[in-house]
């Protein structure tokens, strides 16, 4: 068969994503991308922690940080976007914006991270009142609270369910469940924290049964990194991507409901109860 006709690939554009060497989402991350528009991922080092502030920290350090962005100069991209939220929002307000300066002192492009982008999708929706869905432990819990406070928005109810390990593994059933024990009456919206937690699918579906916005840590991670190309991410039905659902609010999509949870101690390769620190606050 002969392609030379085709004349060869089309012009992608590329952005840049570093991300922990535990995070398992690649394919996740991709969906919220148009065709136009190509991934590059690098990740940090192994070091042998779980998940905890420990590990944010180190996975954030500047040189870690620094050595990341360059694996990925060769190739150009024309921003690059720091795929984890405790890594980004362990050191506050300030150590975010150090993170992203190092990032583009490394790389001389723009740069971005996943609570900085969690600041921006906040504003963007004019939310002052937030609910927080999480997987962490209570102590990483309290830290991204701490820095959603710093910014001045209020939480009015959190989920946490106490993992420090195989978040990947969390079924869209489970991040239903803790979505629904977050959000109290004065929520505006809802925020699904960690880059490891999948949540494409279930955004929709929670944003037509609980009536306020949701947004998840990949999906403003990349919608923040897209929007600085001056292109969107694709995500029928979710408000902060798809402007037909921010004008006329959470529509249902024509795909099966999320059942409820059946229990966290019942799902494969989470803690059993009793080792389990979960928490509803």
């Amino acid at each position: 068969m002969d392609v030379t006709f085709l004349g060869g690939p089309r012009p992608q554009r590329g952005v840049g994503v570093v991300a922990p060497f535990d995070f398992a989402l690649d394919r996740e991350l991709w969906r919220w991308v148009p065709d136009e528009v190509s991934l590059h991922l690098t990740r940090t080092p192994y070091v042998p922690v779980e998940v905890s502030l420990d590990l944010a920290r180190l996975v954030s350090e500047h040189e870690t940080l620094h050595d990341a962005v360059r694996t990925l100069t060769a190739i150009a991209p024309e921003v690059v976007a720091y795929a984890c939220t405790s890594g980004s929002f362990v050191g506050g307000i300030a150590g975010e914006r150090a993170m992203c300066g190092a990032m583009t002192h490394a790389g001389a492009l723009p740069s971005v991270t996943t609570s900085g982008a969690l600041l921006e999708a906040l504003a963007e929706l004019d939310v002052r009142r937030v609910a927080l869905v999480t997987p962490y432990t209570v102590s990483v819990t309290r830290a991204l609270e701490e820095y959603v406070a710093e910014a001045g928005v209020a939480v009015t109810g959190c989920a946490y369910m106490g993992l420090t390990r195989h978040i990947w593994k969390v079924p869209y059933r489970d991040v239903a469940d803790m979505a629904r024990r977050a959000v109290d009456g004065g929520a505006e919206a809802l925020f699904i924290s960690c880059t490891n937690l999948p949540t494409y699918d279930v955004i929709p579906q929670l944003e037509a049964e609980l009536r306020i916005p949701v947004i998840s840590a990949n999906q403003v991670t990349m919608w923040a990194a897209l929007r600085r190309l001056g292109t969107r991410a694709v995500g029928p039905y979710q408000a902060l991507i798809d402007p037909e659902a921010r004008r006329t609010g959470p529509v249902l999509p024509d795909v099966p409901a999320l059942p409820d949870a059946q229990g966290l101690s019942d799902v494969p390769g989470l803690p059993d109860e009793e080792q389990q620190q979960e928490g509803w606050t």
